[in-house]
């Protein structure tokens, strides 16, 4: 029998529920030794469930896990580490204030002469990266890493216990494109040692690169798993969602929306090196599109119209008025809202409830006799969790328990409740399913419906071309061109436009 038919790992009818509901309804999963198996489905579809029941955080309800044809029973995390299931977390595990080294050995310590050896984890940790081809310095801090080095040390961490199968949970999230590339590449060389890898994604061109097979959830159910060769990203979107969803990528000719009143202009903008003489203006009821590489300038330009970075030179005017922003409380004073690219450390307290989270740009509005109203910020929590359809428990609920997409929609709640007449957002659908990024999408157009303005920065073409009604090219901190959307054919035209190409 071949190493590409032999299964690292069999999950056959695996059931669980939380009390009374159903997560997980016998669903059955498998991957091949050297195999890359992609596991896809929206936020609370059972992924996560069915990972961490293969991991040991949870236990199954029912059915049988059988790992290199052994049936086995995984009841912990040491049981699975013990059947050589590794996890590679998207939320990293790793201990920020010790070495690359300690961490990957942590309560796996080698010793000399019967004491922990600090030195002899290193001399393994080197020679475990020569295995992997890559390059990290074991002793370094890991605090001082850039976040592919920690993505890096999770992997090492996982083989030094002799993963045989490793679950990789959005990966590339956190990484730049060339660190995805180099990402890619170790998969590659991990799969040709017979590695067998789950990896979860939201991104199908990250599945279609990688991935053999791939398996969908939906609703606990598994309703898809097929090789990558016979099936469509529209096939495997659709089995994402339960319906046919290529609808939120379609343009919408909106030019009756737009209003000729401009509101937001901004002229000679300047911020340190990352932004220089940047000049355009947004109309009300008009999507600004904001396209450009990983260091063009997009994040930067937002964030110095928010006041969170200096602006060196150059004039911002709201309705015809010069402003001077130069904090995000005075943003907010101009009605000015962001939605940061990362929700995690700059859009939400995560020990806090989701009540406080939503509640905090309002909390003003939220007193009576001159205290807080424990009432009305109940009430106004509410409030948002309906209109935005957010998944939570109870309000109570601490916001870092929600899934990512739900925790976008509270971030994008709660801004919206200023009531800002100009909502600028950055990578509003990073990290969350397909059925939140239409929800997303189907939202920014209702917000300019409204007759906001919006300027959304986005790397994710299809879903910038499919909203915006003009896209404003940067790179390296510069206005390359602006572009009217109908002017733009296909995405390959962009495409050519942010590298420079085309003008």
């Amino acid at each position: 029998m071949s190493q590409a038919t032999v299964n690292a790992v069999q999950m056959q009818g695996i059931e669980k529920s939380f009390g009374s509901n159903p997560v997980l309804k016998k669903v059955d999963f498998s991957v091949k030794v050297g195999e890359v198996h992609a596991l896809a489905g929206e936020n609370g579809a059972g992924k996560s469930t069915l990972m961490k029941i293969l991991q040991g955080v949870y236990t199954k309800d029912a059915g049988t896990i059988s790992v290199a044809g052994v049936p086995v029973e995984i009841t912990d995390t040491f049981d699975a580490r013990k059947a050589g299931v590794g996890m590679v977390f998207q939320e990293f595990s790793l201990i920020p204030t010790l070495t690359v080294a300690q961490n990957i050995y942590l309560t796996n310590e080698p010793t000399k002469f019967g004491l922990i050896s600090d030195s002899k984890a290193k001399e393994m940790a080197a020679e475990l990266f020569e295995q992997m081809q890559v390059v990290v310095d074991p002793s370094s801090t890991v605090e001082n890493l850039p976040t592919a080095l920690w993505q890096l040390t999770e992997i090492a961490k996982a083989l030094a216990q002799d993963a045989k199968v490793l679950i990789m949970d959005e990966p590339t999230a956190s990484l730049a494109k060339h660190e995805a590339e180099a990402l890619f590449d170790l998969i590659v060389r991990l799969k040709a040692k017979g590695i067998a890898i789950i990896y979860i994604s939201h991104r199908m061109d990250e599945v279609y690169r990688i991935a053999d097979r791939i398996t969908v959830l939906r609703d606990g159910v598994r309703v898809l798993t097929e090789s990558l060769a016979q099936v469509t990203p529209v096939q495997i979107v659709e089995a994402i969602v339960g319906r046919t969803s290529a609808a939120h990528l379609v343009h919408l000719d909106r030019s009756s929306k737009i209003s000729r009143e401009i509101v937001l202009e901004v002229e000679n903008l300047s911020s340190g090196t990352k932004l220089v003489d940047v000049s355009f203006s947004v109309q009300k009821g008009e999507i600004l599109g904001l396209a450009g590489l990983m260091g063009s300038g997009r994040t930067e330009l937002l964030n110095t119209i928010f006041g969170v970075a200096k602006a060196n030179t150059g004039t911002i005017r709201i309705n015809g008025k010069q402003v001077k922003i130069s904090s995000p409380r005075e943003a907010i004073k101009n009605r000015i809202a962001l939605i940061p690219e990362d929700r995690r450390s700059q859009g939400l307290v995560l020990d806090h409830p989701v009540t406080e989270n939503l509640t905090l740009p309002v909390i003003d509005s939220l007193k009576s006799r001159g205290f807080l109203s424990t009432k009305k910020i109940l009430q106004k929590s509410l409030e948002i969790i309906q209109q935005f359809a957010i998944k939570a428990a109870q309000p109570s609920i601490r916001v870092g328990a929600l899934s990512g997409g739900n925790q976008q929609k509270v971030v994008i709640g709660k801004w919206l409740a200023t009531d800002p007449s100009i909502l600028m957002m950055d990578e509003p659908t990073a990290g969350v399913d397909i059925g939140t990024k239409s929800e997303i999408l189907d939202l920014v157009r209702a917000i300019a419906d409204s007759g906001k303005s919006v300027i959304l920065s986005s790397s994710e073409l299809p879903e910038l071309l499919a909203v915006s009604d003009r896209i404003l090219v940067l790179k390296d901190g510069k206005v390359l061109t602006s572009l009217q959307r109908n002017e733009i054919p296909n995405e390959e035209f962009l495409q050519l436009a942010i590298q420079g190409a085309q003008k």
